[in-house]
């Protein structure tokens, strides 16, 4: 048998993110034998995998990967942003977003597409979240295409290239790509970032949306008092002002802060086409909880 070291017991916790003393007791349950202790913390963690499937994910990760003509993005989840930080997690989440270039956004399919390591997407989460100890999912997947152009992608406040925790895709068709081109679909890329448009065009206006806004502008237009006949002119105003604020094409290109970027487009010899937004845990209830009573919890008090 081996000798258990403390080097030894390092490396595991280092190849597998388990705890110190879980390293240690797979060492000595697999005769120090290195791939034996890893199949061991493998098998233990499965059980504790599936104790942790309720656990609220609202933390994680957003991945961008690009390909010819095309993008993808992917956001999973986990339920600190300690995992995050996590270089192990970090490769996942990155390998996922190439995954996906392939497999495309269905997430049933993607979470079957193989990784680098053997493993599929959904067998290799399963392995991170025995050796990490946290919940994850993946929450949702976005390829986008172009016949010809560029799907530029840009990602905000990065920890390492194309990963963060706010990635945006934009799909610019135009005859041929170029370097302006993809300048021009990461600063569009930039600017849906920032303002965090609803659509493209405003014939892609949910109508409900468009109508429930627009009840609020009638409401809020007959308290002033006013005739109709001037109501109505005041609706059709603050409508506009909507549509310059929700969607992407009618809004003020924040480079510039003056042309609209339908214009700015329009300019460059091309034409937005597509474009989609993740930010990470965006819609996601996030459990609340008192930090001092689960500490007094966890030592007896």
């Amino acid at each position: 048998m081996a000798e258990i070291t403390a080097a030894l017991v390092r490396d595991l916790r280092e190849k597998t993110g388990a705890g110190m003393m879980d390293c240690k007791k797979a060492l000595t349950e697999s005769a120090g034998d290195m791939d034996a202790a890893i199949d061991w913390l493998r098998a233990k963690g499965l059980s504790q995998a599936a104790k942790k499937s309720g656990r609220t994910t609202a933390e994680g990760l957003v991945a961008v990967a690009s390909g010819k003509n095309r993008a993808a993005m992917v956001e999973v989840n986990a339920e600190t942003d300690f995992v995050g930080r996590n270089e192990a997690f970090q490769n996942f989440v990155e390998a996922v977003a190439h995954a996906a270039l392939e497999a495309g956004d269905n997430l049933e399919i993607l979470s079957q597409a193989k990784l680098p390591s053997g493993r599929t997407v959904a067998e290799e989460m399963t392995h991170l979240i025995a050796t990490i100890g946290e919940n994850m999912s993946l929450r949702r997947a976005k390829v986008l295409t172009v016949p010809s152009g560029v799907v530029a992608s840009y990602v905000h406040g990065a920890l390492r290239p194309g990963i963060g925790k706010i990635g945006v895709l934009a799909a610019v068709e135009a005859p041929s790509e170029s370097d302006a081109l993809l300048t021009l679909g990461r600063q569009i890329g930039m600017h849906v970032a920032a303002t965090r448009p609803v659509a493209l065009e405003i014939a892609s206006v949910d109508p409900e949306a468009l109508e429930r806004e627009r009840q609020v502008l009638v409401e809020q237009a007959r308290e002033s008092g006013k005739p109709e006949a001037i109501i109505e002119k005041m609706i059709e105003g603050r409508i506009r002002k909507f549509y310059e604020e929700v969607v992407l094409l009618e809004q003020v290109w924040v480079h510039d802060g003056e042309t609209r970027v339908a214009k700015v487009v329009e300019k460059a010899g091309a034409k937005l086409i597509a474009f989609d937004r993740f930010q990470l845990g965006e819609g996601i209830e996030k459990e609340t909880s008192d930090f001092a009573a689960e500490v007094a919890a966890a030592a007896g008090a």
